[in-house]
């Protein structure tokens, strides 16, 4: 009988491939790649056409040798990694480290871990698809040429430790300009106005909004402007000016990708990037479900597409015409274009057996695997059911030349909401009032008004789930790269995360800037997009890899040597302080550590006395008048507080300027090139003149 090897990514696959093959089938897992560019140096051949220098990684000598002894006694190979660019690398590097004849190795892949897909890759072997290794080759060549080149220049001029990258430069230039945007938004004042009116004949009031008048939609901006609204309509009579009768349907959701899972996972389930895709890998990958074994439980997790295949068009129609009723079904296939996006090879993410109801495997499963098996579930279910309809009615009510609005909406057919309601649904489903027993020659009579004073609100902080929106929106990565992009300005203190919200520290906002003055291209949205459509060209043979690097290198090298000439100006030396060591009485010194400044006696190592350091801004605290100092979050989210902090609580985000508001006296802040009164319903405005040293800038 003959003998076959059968090399997988990790160990939990083992479990789960294991029982679907017979006996004269071996399975082993390489625990991910064997080979890599090696950490001490470059690993690219400059000279040599970048030729990359790979090396077994250490510690996987012996996984190797195992690997080897398996090779030997099989009469055919299968690598069977996962079914994307990086698993096809995999698969090179282990033929390559392993010496594997061609004519006994063969590639196999399979988009979920289930006996039919297992078995039918099986069935139709290939060889190692180059140009999807090439694809990712090309990926590692260029980020490891940026990150070695680039990074060295940031411990030279800020710290060690620090690093730079294609796609997490881009990633912090994106959230630096949202901290901008926020930090420079000035709040501009308008009012709305609610009446409440009764229709005759009828026990409960209907709240309408004004709209405008006769000549269309308008705003109101002031107080005044309310006023002259108000003076109109109080004695004016109201009617029923027009109704609309009619019907809304919205659509089932697709599928989830890679991206909107990561989405809806943050929203719905507060899940960090990192966490939905670990979690998912283990759903993937086999869970042990009572008296079935290990099992795959959903689709490959790394995709583009919201395509779904022939066989889960069929189980999920079965299910849901037997579960919910044939008037359920979705009429036709709910499917859309993806963008040519080369991952569209693979499916949707979806359940694999859709029998496998999250509440019949819920006692299998720890809680946070079945809160995203059951998302989806519900999700893949819902994607293949008919839309939710329901009746409207608007109604526009006259007050003299004043139009007033009001609109209600009621579920007439659950459809795919039967199953499943996203984060934005929730309202939706329930619907509203209907409006019930009103005509054109209705009476109508004013109850009470209500009118309301607004701000203008800043554009929201990024959070994960909408990095990886505006990432994948702009091109900029793929399914793979959004959740170590997240983790690793996250682990290297360029941004903190508090509740949900991304924020840029001290550090990020320097990194960014010399990033942004040195290196401009590297950080430039559509540079990076077409970086990735490059790759993708690569994946399907129509440009060659080397072309991509010869054409990469030699700009970038150039750009580094300009930048190190550029940088070499500015010095970050240690600043002398007044503040007196309390150990040895020398003056301290203002240092740089992982959390931002800090105070350190200049007699290191002899005295290792240190104190934190709060920069003084010469303005005055608008509570206690002592001095306010720049402070931190433990975070290292930067703000300003008092310098007699516990006993004074003042705090603001933004920095307060000397002089007051002239209008209503309190405190001013800084936003952008100008200065706002902090008191929201103030609303004074005025100019800033701010001169701006750039060189010292990078320098702090």
């Amino acid at each position: 009988m003959p003998k076959y090897l059968v090399i997988v990514e990790s160990p939990a696959k083992v479990k789960t491939i294991k029982k679907f093959l017979g006996a004269n089938y071996t399975v082993v897992a390489s625990n991910g790649h064997v080979r890599d560019l090696p950490k001490s140096t470059l690993g690219i051949d400059i000279e040599n056409d970048y030729e990359p220098k790979y090396i077994t990684i250490r510690g996987k000598g012996d996984k190797l040798a195992e690997l080897r002894k398996e090779a030997k006694k099989a009469d055919k190979v299968y690598l069977a990694t996962d079914p994307d660019r990086e698993g096809e690398a995999i698969s090179w590097h282990l033929a390559t480290a392993l010496k594997l004849d061609e004519k006994k190795m063969r590639r196999i892949t399979f988009n979920e871990i289930t006996k039919h897909a297992v078995k039918a890759s099986l069935k139709e072997p290939r060889t190692i698809d180059m140009n999807l290794v090439d694809s990712q080759q090309t990926r590692r060549i260029l980020d490891r040429m940026v990150g070695y080149t680039i990074s060295p220049l940031l411990w030279q001029k800020v710290k060690r430790g620090l690093s730079a990258g294609r796609v997490q430069s881009v990633a912090l230039r994106m959230i630096c300009e949202r901290e901008e945007e926020i930090n420079s938004f000035i709040p501009e004042e308008y009012w709305t106005l609610e009446i409440s009116i009764l229709p005759e004949g009828q026990k409960k009031p209907l709240t309408a909004r004004l709209y405008g008048d006769e000549n269309g939609k308008m705003a109101i901006k002031n107080k005044e402007e309310m006023d002259a609204v108000i003076a109109g309509i109080k004695d004016e009579a109201y009617k029923v000016k027009e109704i609309k009768r009619g019907e809304r349907i919205k659509k089932a959701p697709l599928p989830f990708t890679t991206s909107t899972l990561q989405q809806e996972a943050s929203k719905v389930l507060n899940f960090a990037t990192s966490k939905t895709m670990r979690i998912a890998q283990q759903l993937y990958e086999g869970v042990d479900i009572k008296g079935q074994g290990t099992v795959g439980l959903i689709s490959y997790l790394r995709t583009d597409s919201t395509r779904i295949s022939e066989e889960a068009e069929i189980m999920a129609r079965t299910f849901i015409s037997e579960n919910y009723g044939e008037e359920y079904l979705a009429t036709i296939e709910n499917n859309k274009k993806n963008n040519n996006k080369i991952q569209d090879a693979h499916e949707a993410i979806r359940p694999t057996n859709i029998d496998l109801t999250p509440s019949k495997i819920k006692e299998d499963l720890s809680r946070d695997q079945f809160r995203l098996y059951q998302l989806i579930w519900k999700r893949f279910t819902a994607s293949r059911m008919q839309s939710a309809r329901y009746e409207t009615i608007s109604v526009k009510i006259s007050a003299g030349k004043y139009i007033f609005t009001t609109a209600a909406s009621k579920l007439v057919f659950d459809g795919f909401m039967a199953v499943y309601t996203g984060s934005d649904d929730e309202e939706e489903k329930n619907g509203t009032v209907m409006i019930k027993n009103i005509d054109e020659n209705t009476r109508l009579s004013l109850k009470d008004y209500e009118e309301k004073q607004h701000f203008t609100q800043p554009p929201a902080h990024f959070t994960e789930a909408a990095l990886v929106k505006s990432l994948e929106e702009q091109g900029i990565g793929r399914p793979s790269t959004y959740a170590p992009t997240i983790s690793t300005i996250i682990a290297r203190r360029y941004v903190v995360k508090e509740n949900k919200n991304l924020y840029v520290t001290e550090l990020g906002e320097i990194v960014n800037e010399i990033m942004e003055t040195a290196f401009p291209v590297i950080v430039d949205f559509s540079f990076t997009a077409n970086m990735e459509s490059l790759l993708d060209m690569i994946e399907i043979g129509n440009v060659q890899w080397k072309t991509v690097v010869r054409n990469f290198y030699p700009d970038l090298d150039e750009a580094v040597q300009n930048a190190e000439k550029a940088l070499e100006k500015i010095k970050i030396e240690d600043e002398v302080t007044d503040v007196i060591c309390e150990e040895c009485g020398k003056n301290m010194v203002i240092k740089y550590g992982p959390h931002g400044k800090f105070l350190a006696c200049p007699g290191f190592p002899e005295c290792r006395f240190t104190k934190p350091y709060f920069e003084k801004t010469g303005i005055e605290c608008p509570k206690c008048k002592a001095e306010l100092v720049i402070k931190k979050t433990k975070k290292g989210r930067k703000y300003f507080g008092c310098e007699r902090n516990p006993e004074c609580d003042f705090m603001s985000w933004q920095k307060p300027i000397k002089e007051p508001c002239p209008k209503c006296g309190d405190y001013m802040v800084e936003k952008g090139s100008k200065a706002v009164c902090a008191n929201p319903n103030c609303g004074y405005v005025v100019s800033l003149k701010k001169e701006k040293d750039s060189e010292s800038e990078i320098a702090t």
